[in-house]
């Protein structure tokens, strides 16, 4: 598979040019990179009107995925709201002067929430779940009852989670087909299930539209994303992985998909990830192969942990999440035993040079990959071996505190929409006197960058005490 973007670059660089055009550095600089940093010279094709090496590239990818794919240089973020504007576009004149209603779990990143406010999306919840706020899928009879209450014209899904939590999506895609509403999905933690045996992909288990963080697990730069888009016109069997070819579309699809992207996208994308995402699609020709060899390597790591007395969650493949809730400890005669927070945890691992992803007061994520050497697993399980013994239990048991599923078993109460809250003025209040208040912003930070209470809503004592449990000490209301 070729790499038209980095060849290009690359010629470009090798003519030792007089650069009178932008970036500034004029291809020097303390990094090293910038003589590959290039802007839209010409040859260089143009991101959001690509019909040259960038199109040939996103072809490339478009083969590996098996769908039409469009590259973003600003991560999942921007394909978020993309995929939402494609969506409500696609959906114009269904139903006339209806809103653009999505159904969705409670667990979105909050640049779901800022699409909305952009957007002015109506948005209803589906019914929450017991669990952490980080994990909130649906089951199938769930999701058939609010697309009958609501009337839906499409479902907002986050899969996997940020626990490694992934559901089965085939029957609630076929929910979607079957009520007529689409299937929009955030796999911005799995690009790599593509590549799976057989593929775990959303894409291939009936989505509509999906974004992908190609940084989060394959070997792209930070800021690579990719936004793909169930195809209308099936094409011939073709080459490429030995796979038919992709879906196609029409060239008037195609322009709606870019004008989406450019409608959030910076007219100024990155060169520098642009070919990390060229480089890529080679290396994820080879990928499957890395995957078989790599996940028992991983399944073998997860299950000495286990037996080590680790509590471990979620079913994502290259997902290493602990659970630091209550459990039983498993030496003999202990009894029940309540390990350390994951903060605590994490601190203590960093002192032997181990990051995680995320740590919180009841888990800690580690994303696991095959660029891993076993020297860097083996680093990973010894440290957690000698936490074990370093960290002493909690003294008391501390309960997670869920916003989400409290007690009463209600939803927070919505006093306004999520664009009503978001564009309005707003005044920071400390969260312990917030109660009462009507949250202005999300007010977390990334990761994980998902909500505890949605804008617009009401909050409650279940709210502020998830507040404090999960450390944040101010949050924004309206006045």
């Amino acid at each position: 598979m070729n790499t038209p973007i980095h060849d290009f670059v690359t010629r470009y660089k090798d003519l030792r040019p007089a650069r009178f055009h932008m970036p500034g550095h004029k291809g020097r600089g303390p990094l090293g990179c910038e003589d590959l940093d290039l802007t839209e010279i010409p040859g260089a094709d143009s991101l959001y009107e690509a019909d040259g090496i960038i199109a040939e590239s996103e072809a490339n990818a478009s083969r590996l995925f098996g769908c039409p794919t469009f590259y973003s240089t600003e991560g999942s973020s921007h394909c978020i709201r993309a995929m939402l504007y494609a969506a409500r576009e696609a959906c114009r004149g269904i139903r006339e002067n209806a809103a653009f209603r999505v159904l969705a779990a409670r667990n979105v990143h909050k640049a779901f929430l800022t699409a909305a406010a952009l957007l002015d999306i109506d948005v209803c919840w589906l019914p929450l779940s017991e669990g952490s706020y980080l994990s909130a899928q649906p089951t199938p009879e769930t999701l058939a009852a609010a697309l009958e209450e609501t009337g839906a014209k499409a479902v907002y899904l986050t899969c996997p989670d940020y626990l490694g939590f992934l559901p089965d999506l085939k029957p609630l895609a076929e929910l979607c087909r079957a009520h007529g509403a689409l299937l929009l999905v955030d796999n911005a933690h799995g690009a790599y299930l593509r590549f799976l045996t057989p593929s775990r992909h959303p894409m291939d288990l009936g989505a509509d539209l999906c974004c992908d963080s190609a940084h989060k697990t394959l070997p792209v730069l930070t800021g690579g994303a990719y936004l793909h888009v169930k195809g209308s016109r099936p094409k011939e069997p073709g080459t490429g992985n030995g796979s038919l070819a992709p879906p196609d579309m029409t060239e008037h699809e195609r322009r709606a998909v870019r004008d989406a992207l450019a409608l959030f996208g910076s007219t100024s994308p990155s060169y520098l990830i642009l070919q990390s995402l060229d480089l890529a699609n080679p290396r994820m020709e080879r990928l499957p192969e890395k995957l078989a060899a790599f996940l028992p390597r991983a399944e073998a790591l997860k299950a000495r942990l286990r037996a080590a007395g680790w509590c471990l969650v979620g079913d994502e493949p290259l997902k290493l999440t602990l659970a630091l809730g209550p459990r039983s400890d498993p030496s003999p005669g202990k009894g029940p035993a309540c390990p350390p927070s994951g903060l605590a945890l994490a601190a203590l691992l960093e002192q032997s040079g181990v990051f995680c992803e995320f740590a919180d007061p009841d888990h800690i994520v580690f994303m696991l990959s095959p660029e891993h050497t076993v020297e860097e697993l083996a680093r990973l399980e010894t440290a957690l071996l000698n936490a074990r013994r370093k960290l002493p239990d909690r003294a008391a048991e501390v309960p997670g505190c869920d916003v989400f599923a409290p007690r009463s078993g209600t939803m927070p109460r919505r006093v306004c929409s999520i664009r009503q809250a978001m564009l309005a003025p707003a005044i920071p209040v400390p969260a312990a006197e917030s109660l009462g208040r009507v949250l202005a912003r999300p007010g977390v930070s990334c990761p994980p960058a998902v909500p505890i209470l949605m804008p617009g809503e009401r909050i409650d004592r279940a709210a502020v005490e998830a507040f404090r449990y999960y450390g944040i000490r101010s949050v924004s209301v309206l006045p």
